[in-house]
């Protein structure tokens, strides 16, 4: 395996990594190698931009905590999170409700909450919202017993995690569908905001002149076994960031119809205009449920 000349490396590289039983880690592993020395042939990498990309690379690990995930943000930022998304999921929504990104803000062991209660754990100024949802299989009948998760950011755009204000676990909830598939809370309506622009994806947004935002949406995972869990997210329509979000999020069928309303009954006595409702239906496809590795504690 001695070096000849530049165009001799990646052979001599794919030859060295062939001998591995794992099968699919063999294909992944020459696949990637294929294209990375082609990448470098095609831009004809310098060894100063070689190292720049190695050092960005160090700076995403260096950057990850238990609070973020930089690894998951810089992914997400190139498309590539939601790339991976929709080939995996939901034949872009044909079969089921077209999955969405699971974002670096998910934490496991949300409060258990009974379906109609609020997720507002702290006080959290902003209008309020009363959200009801139904979770059908592919052949339109309700699924009871369903635990979804449910997460968002406050109304200035921060998550419980990132907010000292705000209470653990706050705008957060877990609750399981009734016999008619349906499960609802009460919440504050959320805002965008900003992809936190301190690490190495800050860097490459400024340096692409991108603005860092995501539209406002609502989190859920929905987990019941003998289904394929469903990550998705609900966006708020009329959002000014719908059509540039920085992480590439928004499908078309996700963006929900949250009403506005400046008159009549209020849904709850202690509330008053405006205030917003968000009705929508999920459909699950019948598939192995498996959670995801929790990108934060």
């Amino acid at each position: 395996m001695i070096i000849d000349n530049e165009d001799s490396v990646t052979g001599v590289v794919l030859q060295a990594m062939a001998g591995g039983n794992n099968a699919r880690l063999r294909d992944i592993a020459a696949a990637f190698v294929r294209h990375m020395h082609a990448f470098a042939r095609e831009v004809r990498l310098t060894e100063a931009e070689f190292e720049a990309g190695i050092a960005m690379l160090n700076r995403i690990g260096q950057a990850t905590n238990e609070v973020h995930n930089e690894g998951v943000l810089f992914s997400d930022a190139i498309g590539l999170s939601t790339l991976v998304c929709l080939m995996n999921n939901g034949a872009n929504g044909n079969t089921e409700t077209a999955a969405a990104l699971l974002g670096p803000f998910w934490r496991m062991h949300s409060p258990v909450t009974p379906n109609g209660g609020s997720i507002v754990r702290s006080p959290t100024p902003g209008p309020a919202l009363f959200a009801d949802f139904e979770i059908v299989d592919t052949k339109g009948q309700p699924i009871a017993g369903v635990e979804v998760d449910v997460w968002h950011s406050s109304p200035v755009g921060l998550y419980e995690n990132q907010d000292q204000s705000q209470a653990e676990m706050n705008l957060r909830g877990k609750f399981t569908t009734d016999a008619h598939g349906h499960f609802g809370f009460r919440s504050v309506k959320p805002a965008g905001y900003p992809v936190p622009t301190d690490g190495p994806t800050g860097d490459l947004l400024r340096e692409q002149k991108r603005h860092p935002y995501r539209p406002a949406h609502v989190h859920f995972l929905c987990y019941k076994p003998g289904f394929k869990t469903l990550v998705t997210q609900v966006f708020v329509d009329q959002d000014k960031y719908l059509d540039s979000d920085v992480v590439f999020g928004v499908t078309r069928a996700l963006i929900g119809d949250f009403k506005h309303h400046e008159s009549g009954t209020p849904p709850a006595p202690d509330i008053s205009a405006p205030w917003y409702t968000l009705a929508y239906r999920f459909v699950m496809e019948e598939g192995e449920a498996t959670l995801p590795h929790p990108p934060i504690r």
